[in-house]
């Protein structure tokens, strides 16, 4: 079955070629992304995999702890994200700006 995976904690060297190479021995790959800055280009220290597994319960644990330069990786089963949901509780709308109707 098809798995799409949380990877936390991971160290700043690591790039999607090496978050693969941490999965491969676990399954089939489709594809490893570490998320970076869009303003700096740096890794922000997590990524998504998703991979062919047939027990996910299996790969998570082989997988969190796992140590890699000296930091152990947090693995997770990903949760789908809402459509148009960017962390924000405020329901949508975005969270910037003041209230004018303040006075």
């Amino acid at each position: 079955m098809q798995v799409k995976l949380f990877v936390g904690n991971l160290p700043w060297s690591v790039g999607d070629a090496e978050l693969t190479q941490i999965f491969a021995n676990h399954g089939d790959v489709q594809s490893a992304r570490v998320i970076s800055d869009r303003d700096t280009g740096r890794s922000r220290g997590f990524g998504f995999v998703e991979m062919e597994t047939q027990d996910i319960t299996a790969l998570i644990q082989a997988t969190d702890g796992h140590e890699v330069d000296g930091r152990n990786l947090r693995v997770n089963q990903a949760e789908d994200k809402e459509p148009g949901r960017r962390g924000s509780s405020s329901g949508g709308r975005g969270g910037f700006g003041g209230h004018r109707d303040r006075y």
